[in-house]
């Protein structure tokens, strides 16, 4: 028994001696002379540049508090300084702490630079735990960086237990500075926020776009057309248009890649080349709805960054246009976001008197089309930390963005907010696992609401940062309900009726696609094509925009619960009018409107959908203004051209009053012409009535058809 004892003695001692502080000194190291010295070597070599790496981390967080009242908030704050000689050093350190794994400060130093390197991971945990239990006293700042460690990896309450010890420690010293008291606490209160999130997952499904869309290079920053045909972002690979690499970060510069989507799937990534991406810094920085309008970020050392802007011409995207003094400054500007009907811009910057680090601000178009009058969205949005990402969804009224403030988990983290009565409401986190305990930033929403777009390191990616889709998946069906209100799956008794709880219906935006494709009426060769869309209800015109001229197509978000038309013009065609009802949906909904153009050829008839007269009257009511203002337009550019106005009915009435009622008709339209200068000789009237049909009269949608005014060219 006596024996027993001593070996219990013996093995506890040894555990105990395990866990103590081992300098490298030759005397705990007595039969291992040569092993020591190489070992001893590579510890003080790697802590020498070690701390040069720390060094830089310390100035660059020294540069960030000399310009804010507060710490960084987020780990990239620190722009990976010092990174490289911390990967330089770990070198030296790992193979000294496989000689003397029980050394405090060469367990911190481990922690540390991976850590450092890279914040995704957890393989720095183990070594800021052995640090600690090995002398808590190590350095200053260990139960700090160790919380912030666990905190990064999602475990809440080691992070709190860990930034409690460094609070605790901040508050023994005589003069604690504020900006870490307000840090810590800050962080304390992100890891509560964290639990609540994370108790309440939403309900997605994240998809890793795959290896036609990510590389084992950083791809990040995605943005989307409204219909999901496009991809665009950012990547920093090493087909890069200068092929040079970034001494900050130890990659290449970044670059402008485009992915089309082809049958439900992404297709291989292109780098888009000049004049998009230079050899410098090139960015996705924001995209029009239709995909025809590429915001790009340019770093410009001159002035902190600047926004720049390219128009798809074709095939070909345009050499970038930096942006006028309204959005662009002397400071750093960075996403920018545009509204459905390219009359407002809302935009990222840390120009100077804004309410905190980075902040949201919009400016409106003006009448020669120019961007004006920059304005701060305000406090309800911004805060005093950073804010960045903006993107404003097609429908007009939901903005996303990511926020340090607004109690995040960590970082920034995704928030949206609704344009109610003119006011942007209080923003919401959209949760766990969509935010996390890192930056989540650059997130863009598909535009039927179902999907939204972001990148993020995460296990099992392709590399650095990948891109990812995530569907929406809506609240979890509920189970059956028996007519008794007790769960099915609790019943033991029959029942006599089952009744299925009501679906659950996820909630998508309030908006309508409108898009098509302008061609060739006779050749089918896709046109560029200007087209004005006309809100009727409001007599108003919305937007003005062009098709494509390699493909003819179109794309525009519009708002529904309104009558809309549509105004086709490219010379030498006749113009072509669409007049369409978007009716209340509270859901998304795509129209497709394809546009076959026709040349001025003697017999062409043209439908003008656009001209509207009061009810059982001849009186020309004012939304048809703009439709008549262009056939003035046509006859201007045309001089020689001698035109008939055609009025048509349905068959309802009389085969005597339908005649008469579309003359009439027609001869207001003649009258309109001529008292806005057309000459009389060139313009005769002729109502029909009911008598040339081009569509059924059984039905209301055929009798509409056949109620019509059109014109016919009758010599040229």
């Amino acid at each position: 028994m006596k024996t027993f004892f001593l070996y219990i003695f013996l093995f506890a001692g040894l555990v105990t001696n395990a866990q103590v502080n081992t300098a490298f000194d030759k005397i705990n190291f007595p039969d291992q002379k040569d092993a020591f010295k190489e070992a001893k070597h590579n510890y003080e070599e790697g802590k020498e540049i070690f701390q040069t790496g720390f060094k830089m981390f310390l100035a660059e967080r020294d540069f960030f508090l000399s310009t804010h009242d507060y710490m960084p908030v987020s780990h990239n704050d620190y722009h990976h300084a010092g990174e490289i000689a911390f990967k330089e050093a770990l070198k030296l350190l790992e193979p000294a702490n496989k000689f003397n794994p029980n050394n405090a400060d060469l367990n911190w130093m481990i922690a540390f630079s991976k850590f450092h390197i890279n914040s995704a991971s957890d393989e720095s945990l183990q070594y800021f735990e052995k640090a600690y239990k090995l002398d808590p006293n190590v350095f200053p700042d260990l139960t700090y960086f160790a919380g912030w460690a666990y905190h990064l990896q999602a475990k809440w309450d080691n992070a709190i237990k860990y930034y409690n010890l460094y609070l605790a420690y901040l508050k023994t010293q005589s003069k604690a500075p504020a900006h870490k008291l307000e840090d810590v606490n800050k962080k304390i209160s992100e890891c509560e926020n964290g639990k609540v999130l994370m108790a309440k997952p939403q309900r997605v499904f994240v998809e890793n776009l795959g290896a036609g869309v990510n590389s084992s290079s950083p791809d990040y920053s995605a943005f989307i057309t409204a219909d999901e045909s496009e991809l665009f972002f950012t990547s920093r690979r090493d087909n890069s248009t200068g092929k040079k690499i970034d001494p900050g970060s130890g990659s290449y510069f970044e670059d402008l890649y485009v992915s089309h989507k082809d049958h439900g799937a992404w297709g291989t990534a292109q780098n888009l080349g000049q004049p998009i991406n230079s050899e410098g810094h090139d960015a996705t920085a924001g995209l029009s709805n239709d995909g025809n309008t590429l915001y790009i970020y340019q770093d410009n050392k001159s002035d902190g960054g600047d926004l720049y802007e390219s128009q798809l011409k074709g095939t070909a995207w345009q050499k970038p246009e930096h942006m006028n003094k309204y959005v662009n400054t002397k400071f750093h500007e960075s996403t920018i976001s545009e509204s459905f009907d390219d009359k407002l811009i809302y935009f990222v910057s840390d120009k100077e008197n804004g309410l905190g680090d980075r902040d949201i601000y919009f400016c409106k178009k003006d009448g020669k089309g120019n961007w004006t009058g920059t304005t701060n969205i305000g406090p309800t949005i911004n805060t005093k930390y950073a804010e960045e990402g903006v993107f404003l969804h097609p429908d007009g009224v939901t903005m996303y963005f990511s926020s340090q403030g607004h109690g995040t988990m960590g970082g920034y983290d995704i928030f949206k907010s609704n344009l109610v009565d003119g006011k942007w409401s209080e923003p919401v986190n959209l949760g766990w696992p969509i935010n996390g305990p890192d930056d989540d930033v650059f997130f863009v929403v598909s535009g039927n609401g179902r999907r939204g777009y972001y990148s993020s390191a995460r296990e099992g990616g392709y590399g650095d940062k990948d891109i990812y889709a995530i569907t929406f998946l809506g609240e979890e069906k509920p189970f059956l309900l028996s007519n008794e209100d007790n769960l099915i799956a609790s019943v033991t008794a029959p029942v006599k009726t089952i009744q299925p709880a009501p679906p659950v219906e996820i909630k998508t935006p309030s908006l309508t696609i409108l898009k098509g494709t302008i061609t060739d009426a006779v050749t089918q060769e896709p046109l560029e094509a200007t087209i004005e869309l006309i809100d009727n209800t409001k007599n108003e015109l919305i937007a003005t925009f062009k098709s494509n001229s390699a493909t003819g197509k179109y794309l525009v978000t519009i708002p529904d619960g309104r009558n809309y038309g549509i105004a086709v013009t490219r010379d030498p065609y006749l113009f072509h009018s669409e007049n369409f009802d978007i009716p209340p949906t509270n859901g998304y909904q795509e129209v497709i409107k394809d546009v076959q153009l026709k040349k001025v050829v003697v017999g062409t008839k043209i439908i003008l959908k656009n001209i509207f007269f009061d009810f059982d009257k001849s009186t020309l009511r004012p939304e048809s203004v703009n439709e008549l203002e262009r056939l003035i337009k046509f006859l201007n550019n045309e001089p020689t051209v001698k035109i008939e106005i055609g009025g048509h009915t349905d068959w309802k009435g009389s085969d005597e009053y339908n005649i008469k009622l579309s003359q009439s008709r027609c001869e207001s339209v003649v009258k309109y012409l001529i008292d806005h200068g057309i000459a009389k000789e060139r313009l005769t009237a002729h109502g029909y009535g009911e008598k040339v049909p081009i569509d059924t009269n059984e039905t209301d949608e055929g009798r509409q058809m056949n109620r019509r005014t059109e014109f016919e060219i009758l010599s040229k």
